[in-house]
């Protein structure tokens, strides 16, 4: 391959172009993905918390809470408890099914990596350590791993 400036300079803005691409997709995903599993977590965590104090404690708690809150019934207390911990659960699972079905976690992971790579791969051959035959090789290695980005609209 031609190994002139002009090629090299070329290559180089095909990184970039590509660097920008996986900086900003990682910019819209990486809280997405966050924000998935802390609704996951939490919701879980908080689902078990409401059914874990009629669980250990019986009809005593719930009489307890019935009586805190000035309830004229305790079923009132097993029922909010119990829908409570329905909507979390409910809210952990799609939480945890958006993320999976889309593979979020497996495509920030592959991007964060890609982003490693080709920022090596930049400095690298700015610094002429690597011939362009070479160079591009790595190039079209790393940017298979996000080949999911090409097929994504820009939002």
């Amino acid at each position: 391959m031609d190994e002139s400036p002009d090629t090299r300079q070329l290559l180089a803005a095909r990184i970039e172009q590509k660097q920008k691409v996986v900086r900003s997709y990682l910019g819209r995903e990486r809280p997405r993905r966050n924000k998935l599993a802390n609704i996951s977590i939490v919701g879980s965590a908080l689902a078990a918390m409401l059914t874990a104090g009629p669980a250990a404690g019986g009809t005593g708690f719930t009489q307890a809470v019935q009586g805190i809150f000035s309830l004229a019934d305790s079923s009132v207390v097993w029922r909010v408890l119990c829908l409570g911990a329905v909507l979390l659960s409910v809210a952990a699972a799609l939480a945890t099914n958006f993320a999976n079905s889309h593979s979020l976690a497996d495509r920030v992971s592959a991007a964060e990596t890609c982003k490693a790579q080709l920022e090596g791969l930049q400095d690298t051959l700015s610094f002429g350590h690597i011939a362009i035959d070479d160079a591009l090789k790595l190039y079209h290695q790393y940017t298979a791993q996000v080949a999911f980005m090409d097929e994504l609209p820009s939002r």
